[in-house]
């Protein structure tokens, strides 16, 4: 009797955090602006931002070229006071739900500046900086709560991440992002992390 063979069909993995810290369905970006961890730090914070180059102006490819030090300073007046910064961060999600990577989870990016996050300052040394383009004026969009629920929770499987912050939580009265628009307990239900893992927001 003829035995029907069926061929194993290969799939790819689901998204996951590769060996070096690349998500493996991002888009690719490696910037620059980063360095090793201080004294094999892990990252076990998530701070979430907001950034739009020029602000509010979603149309552009400002921030890419800004992590990549390839802005055009002369593109813009506001870009004239960004001459000379270097900054990075680990993901930028776009309006559309893209997630572009410009640095390694395991590296430390640029992106959180002077912080403190319940007394531990230096938060860029244990923390991987999700950049969503937005502004604090403006909703952000269906998709971006969606790619971010989704990495959250693949970050999350990678790394011994115990809390997620926004930049306004650890730098307070210097930052404001990711702003008044952001909700917070969307994130917190889509995510499925349990609310001792967002020590800034109320657990109701």
């Amino acid at each position: 009797m003829n035995t029907l063979h069926v061929p194993q069909v290969s799939r790819p993995r689901d998204p996951h955090i590769d060996g070096q810290g690349w998500l493996t369905s991002a888009k690719r970006l490696p910037s620059p602006n980063f360095e090793a961890r201080p004294d094999s730090a892990v990252p076990t914070l998530i701070v979430v931002h907001n950034i739009s180059l020029p602000p509010d102006d979603f149309t552009t490819n400002a921030i890419a070229d800004f992590f990549l030090n390839q802005l055009d300073h002369d593109a813009h007046p506001y870009f004239d006071h960004l001459r000379g910064m270097r900054v990075s961060a680990h993901f930028v999600i776009r309006r559309d739900g893209t997630i572009e990577q410009f640095v390694s989870c395991d590296e430390r990016a640029w992106h959180a500046g002077v912080s403190s996050f319940f007394g531990r300052e230096r938060c860029n040394d244990f923390s991987i900086g999700i950049e969503l383009e937005g502004s604090d004026r403006v909703p952000f969009e269906d998709a971006q709560y969606a790619a971010l629920a989704a990495l959250v929770r693949i970050v999350v499987k990678r790394y011994p991440i115990d809390a997620v912050a926004g930049h306004s939580d650890i730098a307070p009265g210097r930052k404001t992002d990711p702003g008044p628009h952001f909700e917070w307990p969307r994130l917190r239900h889509d995510s499925a992390l349990p609310p001792s893992f967002f020590p800034f927001q109320s657990a109701n």
